[in-house]
């Protein structure tokens, strides 16, 4: 039997437990994935208790993505931007799909020479920078707290062109970026129902991407509609992280298309 599961506080709003049990299923693998909301001061807990009891993984959410790189052997992207979204708890390796999921999202757009304003320096944003500059584009991070958003930027500079940028100036940066990705929690249900940057901001953006997946429609993808942007749903960055989070535990590479479709069927209950 495979036990897996997913952690995170809050964690009511993910679907990825509908999203893996239906690869497994699909798989034939006999197994089952969970999800645990975990207070913060349990994390540690949380991690070796799961491991303790047999289980072969876990996903990460928010708020945990880069408080449990201390427990864990760094791989990969994870190592480039101390984030971690995907463990192996049987060789307590640490990975981030995320860019991968990003990069499988954004997958049918040229962004080489674009700028791409990434509105969030946390886990989600550090993995949305970082897949945007290997993918040629030039990277504007604005965070809410300075400190933080001068270290990601810090951080991910070694992998291309990237700034740092106050968030109360997002404003001035108005016509002269292509592509806004928020990756705050701003949406997502049981947050506030808000858009991470003014609305006109948006006028003459090429492509907005929002990380946040539930609900689907979130205010920055209904507002970037209305104003005539292209659009990139959560779900394909959820669902092709997921995907590779799979690979990495099972060594099988699931079918990306069940996994969508139960993703959207939880959305939709």
């Amino acid at each position: 039997m495979l036990y897996l599961g997913v952690i995170g506080y809050p964690i009511k709003h993910s679907v990825s437990p509908a999203m893996h049990n239906a690869a497994l299923q699909h798989e034939g693998i006999e197994g089952i994935y969970l999800a645990f909301e975990v207070k913060p001061d349990r994390l540690r807990d949380a991690v070796f208790g799961a491991k303790a009891l047999g289980f072969r993984g876990l996903n990460v959410t928010i708020p945990f993505k880069e408080s449990v790189v201390e427990f864990v052997e760094l791989e990969g992207e994870a190592a480039k931007i101390k984030t971690v979204n995907t463990i192996d708890l049987v060789e307590m390796v640490g990975y981030n799909t995320d860019v991968y999921g990003v990069k499988a999202a954004l997958s049918g757009t040229e962004l080489g020479g674009k700028t791409a304003l990434v509105v969030g320096a946390g886990g989600a944003g550090k993995a949305a920078a970082l897949a945007l500059l290997e993918m040629g584009s030039t990277v504007i991070v604005a965070n809410r707290t300075e400190e933080k958003g001068r270290e990601a930027v810090e951080m991910l500079r070694r992998y291309g062109e990237c700034i740092f940028w106050p968030l109360s100036r997002v404003e001035e940066l108005k016509g002269k970026v292509d592509v806004v990705v928020n990756a705050t929690p701003l949406g997502m249900r049981g947050f506030k129902a808000e858009i991470p940057v003014p609305p006109s901001m948006l006028d003459g953006v090429e492509l907005v991407f929002d990380t946040v997946y539930n609900p689907m429609e979130t205010p920055l993808i209904r507002e970037a509609k209305k104003r005539g942007c292209k659009v990139v749903y959560g779900i394909e960055m959820l669902v092709h992280q997921g995907a590779k989070a799979f690979e990495i535990w099972t060594g099988i590479e699931p079918d990306v298309g069940v996994m969508r479709e139960a993703a959207l069927r939880a959305l939709r209950f």
